[in-house]
């Protein structure tokens, strides 16, 4: 079982390594004269084009709020380590807590150091910066997060749908570019990777013990 952890922990540090070097590479990119906004933010822009209601505009003010301020970076959180507490992982719940903590300060770094111009016409608050995108490198953060802890296909589904959604909110009301979509969904799971990777042991042990209690209550 050691030998697969390790083998599990190598693979989470070079994905995060890789990851990481990309969203920063991508972000660098960006400062290159003439770069900034690229074909493909300007491309997206003209896809989305036109004043934002309906559905698609709703959803995108839930996801604002749902991903950001204190809902995203406190309640969902403490929400989420209570439960994983009440079901005895305090390693998986010292993870999450550290990962989520570790991704918010990367991204402030990120955001001051880069200084990138948002979008005009932004319908909702936002703060310094436009890359990385804060929402969605959360939202990856907490959902891979999340999967790694319960590495089951439902979390990855799930994990897949909110990071696409935020993602597509965030450009919709204007908030970022979409360059600065994806570089908050590398680096906010370049962080997750690498953070687990200081927790692996504790988190195998806990897994096998999940699975133990399953199989045991079948059993009986």
């Amino acid at each position: 079982m050691s030998a697969r952890r390790d083998r599990i922990s190598r693979a989470w540090l070079w994905w995060g390594v890789g990851l990481l070097a990309a969203g920063i590479a991508l972000g660098a990119g960006l400062l290159l004269p003439g770069a900034d906004p690229t074909v493909v933010d300007l491309w997206w822009d003209g896809v989305l084009a036109g004043t934002p209601d309906g559905l698609a505009l709703w959803v995108s003010l839930f996801m604002d709020a749902a991903g950001g301020g204190r809902i995203a970076t406190l309640w969902l959180p403490l929400a989420v380590v209570a439960v994983l507490l009440v079901a005895r992982r305090p390693w998986g719940a010292g993870y999450f807590v550290v990962a989520s903590l570790a991704s918010a300060g990367v991204v402030q770094i990120l955001k001051h150091v880069l200084g990138r111009a948002r979008p005009e016409d932004i319908l909702v608050t936002v703060d310094v910066g436009s890359f990385p995108s804060g929402h969605v490198a959360n939202a990856a953060t907490l959902t891979l997060a999340l999967w790694i802890i319960l590495p089951r296909r439902w979390v990855a589904a799930l994990a897949a749908c909110w990071i696409a959604l935020m993602a597509f909110s965030r450009t919709y009301v204007s908030a970022h570019w979409l360059t600065d979509t994806i570089g908050g969904a590398l680096i906010g799971a370049a962080v997750a990777l690498l953070i687990a990777v200081a927790f692996a042991r504790g988190l195998t042990v806990e897994r096998r013990a999940g699975r133990g209690g399953r199989g045991g209550a079948a059993r009986r």
